[in-house]
């Protein structure tokens, strides 16, 4: 039995690597790298949903690598909300996720759940989140190039048509949340499940997808600057499958709970410009990564855009958070 594997590698040549399509390893991104990581915690953390007295949901996109053709491309939907069990405070949650890049789709829908508890003077919270990852590969759509030597359209480790497949896919985080910082850390696809791809239900599975597993930290402040209406909010992610490891640095101003505005570095990957405004229930924030690796030489840059909406809850208590999230809400 041939078998295809596809493990997460090095971010700056994932779309490369799948768009050649040779039958040894390719490799796969599944976690989007979201600039906004901070206004969108949750998909990286379970533990992060349920915060405040809202609905919180939030819809966006990312268009990476502009130019580039077959370049990633996400779009997120995501709602989260607190209620209380049991005299304890939880959070439930849903997370949507459709990705393309290069003849691979992957779909992601999984439930959440979070436990909180105060203590230290903040909140402690745990959380867990569950569901099917679907991925699909359109093998009739692989172009060899002439006078290949290497690989032919005869090759069995080759999908000849769409293939596609899905598993159980699991996340868990934890998080704490004070008046003046936050810090979380959690593991996406923890049993790092491996999708057996095929053409039907009742074909025999020739190619698998190895997904791996990742480890996340983000945390941040937020610094009123006294006498004024800014507040400085800066914040890190740190991204690794224990071999390779990615980090980000943010650097963001908030002006009367309005405008915002920002600066984030990614290291050796890119640099991003981001903006945002909030009025009354919604919020619209906007990020632009310029690439400062190799792969500028064929790119633009990438693109991010996301809205957020809340419905005031009513849980029986005072909501300490409100108009005072480090995070936009």
């Amino acid at each position: 039995m041939h078998k295809l594997k596809i493990h997460i590698f090095s971010l700056a040549m994932w779309t490369f690597l799948v768009v050649a399509m040779l039958p040894h390893e390719a490799k796969a991104q599944i976690d989007a790298q979201l600039t906004q990581y901070w206004a969108l915690p949750s998909y990286y953390n379970p533990a992060e949903i349920g915060k405040v007295d809202f609905i919180h949901i939030t819809a966006g996109s990312k268009l990476q690598w502009i130019g580039i053709k077959h370049a990633p491309m996400n779009f997120l939907a995501m709602a989260d909300m607190p209620f209380k069990f049991l005299g304890k405070r939880w959070g439930t949650g849903l997370m949507l996720q459709q990705e393309s890049v290069g003849l691979f789709s992957t779909q992601t829908i999984a439930a959440q759940l979070a436990w909180k508890k105060k203590m230290l003077g903040g909140t402690l919270s745990v959380g867990i989140q569950a569901g099917l990852l679907n991925q699909s590969f359109k093998g009739d759509s692989i172009r060899m190039p002439e006078n290949d030597q290497a690989h032919t359209s005869a090759d069995d480790a080759i999908p000849k048509g769409v293939v596609n497949g899905r598993a159980l896919d699991v996340a868990a985080g934890v998080s704490f949340t004070h008046k003046w910082f936050w810090a979380a850390i959690s593991a996406t696809h923890v049993t790092s499940p491996t999708i057996n791809l095929k053409a039907g239900e009742n074909e025999e599975d020739l190619y698998q997808f190895n997904t791996g597993r990742y480890f996340y930290f983000m945390g941040g402040s937020n610094i009123p600057v006294k006498n004024t209406l800014f507040e400085i909010q800066p914040s890190v992610l740190v991204k690794t499958d224990t071999k390779f490891w990615q980090f980000e640095a943010t650097a963001r101003v908030r002006y009367n709970k309005f405008l915002s505005g920002g600066v984030a570095y990614r290291h050796k990957d890119a640099v991003s410009a981001m903006i945002g405004a909030e009025f009354k229930n919604f919020f619209i924030g906007y990020a632009y990564d310029y690439p400062i690796s190799a792969i500028s030489k064929a790119t633009h840059g990438s693109h991010e855009l996301f809205l957020n909406y809340n419905v005031k809850l009513n849980l029986g208590e005072v909501n300490r958070n409100k108009h005072k999230s480090i995070r936009i809400m």
